[in-house]
Formats: structure tokens, sequence, C-alpha cells
């Protein structure tokens, strides 16, 4: 987008390997993902204050991973063009150029073997929010039953589960769940939050190595809702529950100990969604709307 008031609005792709992480958010005294990237900007940027912040699609919980997590921030004209390389003449260069190079800046200050990548820096377009903006996230659970191979490199991204689990009732009890509801059956309650969600996509699959991969795509998730649908269709997956009683379950919209959240270690965000350009400035404004008053 073209700078306003001086101000340039980047968006920033990024993954990361949650195990050693408690979640996306800042929190005294522990490391967050969040934590750890806005300490590479605040140092990045320490001769030009203020320190920038982050806002994100999705703020994950504990031990969940991503691979397209997606977040924007705001510099100022001299921060973007303090991202030159020396030698390099900031006045001429694009403003997407110097974009790129917060990315590669970034990297370098987290190091090679860092568990959190800047996947790529870009220019955002113009009414651009990495949260409310998007208009679906997508997201991806492993879990290895006894058919699975046991991969002790996956150890930090799969579940293992004891019993032997069937896959086409999961993907039939799945994408019966489908829809606008209220998840509240699903969600852990926050107060002021609303837990009617739109399920677009839920499927299951077995990839090669044997291992079951659910995939599930909404407008938004609330806290906790995809680990306990996947809970749930696991369940009906060893036999604990049927396909119908997972459904009445969610139309009773109470929480159950009828099935497990699932351990965040099988997690991964894996997409966000976002409009044509055009809509991105409305679609923010729509969703902010709807937050405001919930």
């Amino acid at each position: 987008m073209d700078a306003t008031a001086g101000e340039w609005r980047l968006r920033l792709d990024i993954a990361y390997d949650g195990t050693d992480f408690s979640g996306w958010a800042r929190q005294p005294g522990l490391r967050t993902v969040q934590g750890v990237l806005e300490e590479v900007l605040a140092t990045l940027f320490r001769r030009y204050p203020p320190s920038p912040h982050l806002w994100v699609a999705g703020r994950t919980d504990a031990g969940v991973h991503a691979t397209g997590q997606v977040a924007h921030l705001d510099l100022n004209d001299a921060q973007l063009r303090s991202l030159r390389r020396r030698g390099d003449d900031a006045r001429s260069m694009e403003p997407s150029a110097l974009a790129a190079l917060l990315g590669q800046r970034m990297n370098g200050i987290l190091g090679a073997d860092s568990d959190v990548v800047v996947l790529g820096s870009t220019v955002a377009p113009s009414g651009f929010d990495a949260r409310f903006s998007a208009v679906w996230r997508r997201y991806e659970y492993r879990v290895s039953d006894v058919d699975g191979r046991r991969d002790p490199l996956l150890r930090r991204t799969t579940v293992r589960h004891p019993v032997a689990l069937d896959l086409d009732a999961m993907d039939a009890a799945a994408r019966a769940l489908l829809g606008l509801h209220d998840y509240a059956t699903f969600c852990k309650p926050r107060a002021g939050s609303t837990t009617i969600r739109t399920l677009q996509s839920f499927t299951w699959r077995r990839d090669p190595d044997g291992v079951l991969v659910a995939s599930l795509q909404a407008d938004a998730f609330c806290h906790s809702m995809v680990r306990s649908l996947v809970g749930g269709t696991v369940s009906v997956g060893d036999g604990s529950l049927t396909g119908e009683e997972l459904v009445r379950l969610r139309d009773e919209r109470m929480r159950t100990g009828a099935f497990l959240v699932m351990p965040a270690k099988g997690l991964v965000l894996t997409e966000v969604g976002y409009p044509e350009a055009a809509e991105l400035a409305g679609r923010a404004e729509r969703t902010r709307a709807r937050r405001e008053l919930i």
C-alpha cells in the first residue's frame, strides 16, 4: 500500500515449531512466539523507535505449530528505510524491496536453527488486517493409530492413539458437523466471546505413512475448538461414540466429558485465507463491528 502519514503496513508469513512456546500471545515471564518476534523487532529498530507491535491472524495455544501463520506490523518511513543493506541507497529503493529485507533481517537475528522463521515479508495491500481481514483459517491434525508407522522424527507433531481407528466413520462424522452452528460443546468459554462459527470443511484422510490427518477450515475457531472437534471424531473412530451422538452433543451446546480434547502437539495452522485486495478493508470493518457487538 502507499504510505499514509508516513506509515507502511507489512505482512509477515510465519512458521514455527510450537513445542517450546507458551502459545502465540505475549505473556510475562513466558516464552511465546509474539514475544520472541517482538524482541527481534525491538533489536532491529532500537535506533528507530517506537518498537513495532505484531497483530496476528490466529493466536495459537501453547504447543500448537504453524506453517502458514500471518501477522502484520506498521512501520514509519524512517524504520522502513533503515532496512537497507550497507551500500544501498534507501531513497531510491522500492518499498517492496525494503519490505522483503525485513524478513531476512529478522531471520538473521533469530539464527539458522530457530524454532520460528519468517517465511516472507511484503508490503500489505491497502486495508489489510491480518486478523480482521481473514475469511478463513485452515488447520491440520495428525494422529497415528496402530496402523501408522512410528516415526521418532515426527513425535513433536503427531499424537499416538493406542487402538485402530475407523477412517470412514471419522470422516463421515466430521462432515456431519459442518455448517453455521453454535459450537459451545467444543469450545472453552471466554467471557464476552461467541461460540457461533461456520465450519466450512472437516475431513479425514490416511497418508501413505499410515498417519491419519484431519483437515479443518472455518471462518474462525474459538478456544480449543479444533482439538475438541478432532477428539470427538477420534472417539467415533475408536467406537466410543457414534456420529449421530456427536451431532447430538454439538446441538446440546454444553461442554461434555464424552470425548477428550486432543493434545496440542498434533495441531498445525497451515493457511489463512483473505479476500481480493479491494475487499480487505470492508471485510476488516465488518468483522470488527461483529466482534464489538459480542
